[in-house]
């Protein structure tokens, strides 16, 4: 069984509403560790309940001291609870309550789109990093849009389809390596790598798989209310609520199985990594 196999099915066990979400980071979480996760003293920038750390450095075998940060006090509460920090501050990404130079690394995963102002965050990243210190981070890339396939009803628009994924997913930007170069190069921090994941028909499975999950929630929400929202609404977020094995193992194998081979050399998602000049 490869690393992504067993990346999903940990996903949905924890996870179980959130099936595309689990396929996506699967393959995503397969990336960073193939790359190699940094050592030390470590921030967790947007570390949500935990969960998705815990996984990681189970699959990784890597135990760094950590810190989370999110802005979200539910999602910090799990995440104090998970054994996986050593302290977690609920507090935005613009103002983290720790000292200067007083990390090895940070890490984001798929949090940095969903930020309506990103200098003041890359900034204050850069504060907080020691000289050398490395940013590992996960974000959707410009091709994104590109790789999906659209509504389904031809005579749809196609823009009108891409902004209702956009306020869905709460995606603010899809930034090309080079617009992320010249945004980290603004406050010390160098890019030193990017490399491209998440194929068109991986994502053209994520897409399957959330019109009949999140979309089919959002759209009965009206779109008022983000899957978060709605997922707490449901109490499919309390803690506990786990999917057993033999339900795991099959649900897995159908969600990846027959997934075409990627022809178009597009990728929906980049893995960069920057570290900070002395």
């Amino acid at each position: 069984m490869n690393i992504r196999q067993r990346l999903l099915r940990s996903l949905l066990s924890e996870n179980p509403f959130q099936p595309a979400t689990s396929w996506w980071r699967a393959i995503e979480l397969a990336v960073v560790i193939d790359h190699g996760l940094p050592q030390g003293t470590g921030l967790d920038l947007g570390c949500g309940d935990g969960k998705l750390m815990r996984i990681l450095l189970d699959a990784a075998r890597a135990s760094p001291i950590l810190v989370g940060v999110d802005i979200d006090p539910l999602e910090t509460r799990d995440a104090s609870a998970s054994g996986v920090y050593r302290r977690v501050h609920t507090a935005p990404g613009d103002r983290l309550p720790e000292p200067d130079a007083s990390f090895d690394f940070a890490f984001s995963n798929s949090v940095l789109e969903h930020i309506d102002d990103i200098e003041p965050v890359i900034a204050e990243l850069a504060r907080v990093l020691r000289p050398g210190g490395r940013f590992l981070f996960t974000v959707p890339a410009s091709g994104f849009h590109d790789c999906l396939a659209g509504p389904w009803l031809f005579w749809s628009d196609r823009q009108r389809y891409l902004e209702q994924i956009d306020r869905r997913c709460a995606h603010r930007r899809y930034w090309s390596e080079a617009q992320w170069r010249a945004c980290l190069g603004h406050h010390r921090m160098e890019l030193a790598q990017a490399i491209p994941y998440l194929s068109m028909p991986e994502v053209r499975r994520w897409e399957t798989l959330s019109r009949f999950t999140a979309g089919v929630l959002y759209a009965m929400a009206g779109g008022r209310l983000q899957p978060i929202e709605i997922q707490r609404a449901l109490q499919l977020r309390r803690r506990g609520i786990r999917l057993p094995r033999w339900v795991a193992v099959p649900l897995a194998a159908a969600i990846s199985a027959a997934v075409g081979t990627d022809r178009s050399g597009r990728f929906g998602c980049l893995l960069l990594e920057a570290y900070k000049r002395g």
